[in-house]
């Protein structure tokens, strides 16, 4: 049995699955596997806190234990983190910090994050590629993919594609 992959979410990726009521997916794919820094966290309680309340489903999901939330502990950690947040958000950045030295991967829709990450050699995907997955591992089908991926865009998630089979 293959091992799952350790991944780290950026608040966008999140956000959308939780905005479409499609957490579970996260959850079928990496339960137990899928972590969250503190700063991401603190953006998704600034969410709530303004009034997205679909966001609280991200809270459900860390106190249920199959999305975690770590810390920065190396200095290393703490060091890319400090160079990263010149120009990205605290939460890209911390992100890319833990995945980079722990060897996850990065789950972000964000360009200029996922430059950076790139550049750092981290592992990426993001929303269409976890819906991509679900699909292929039959986690969902195609008309379900493409009904979440309508309710992410009617919340705000830009892509240019009108349905999953387009890629």
């Amino acid at each position: 049995m293959q091992k799952t992959p350790e991944i780290i979410f950026d608040c966008c990726v999140l956000s959308n699955f939780a905005f479409s009521d499609s957490l579970f997916i996260l959850k079928t794919i990496y339960s137990h596997s899928a972590y969250v820094t503190e700063f991401v966290s603190a953006e998704i309680m600034r969410g709530i806190q303004r009034g997205y309340k679909d966001l609280e489903r991200i809270q459900d999901s860390k106190r249920k234990g199959w999305l975690q939330e770590i810390v920065m502990r190396s200095p290393k950690e703490r060091s890319l983190y400090e160079t990263l947040s010149i120009s990205l958000g605290l939460g890209e950045s911390s992100s890319i910090a833990v995945a980079k030295i722990r060897e996850l991967i990065f789950a972000c829709d964000d360009k200029a994050a996922r430059r950076e990450a790139k550049f750092l050699e981290v592992k990426l995907t993001g929303t269409i590629g976890i819906l991509k997955k679900a699909i292929q591992d039959k986690i969902i089908k195609l008309k379900d993919g493409d009904f979440f991926l309508s309710k992410m865009k009617d919340h705000g998630f830009y892509v240019a594609l009108d349905s999953l089979k387009e890629i």
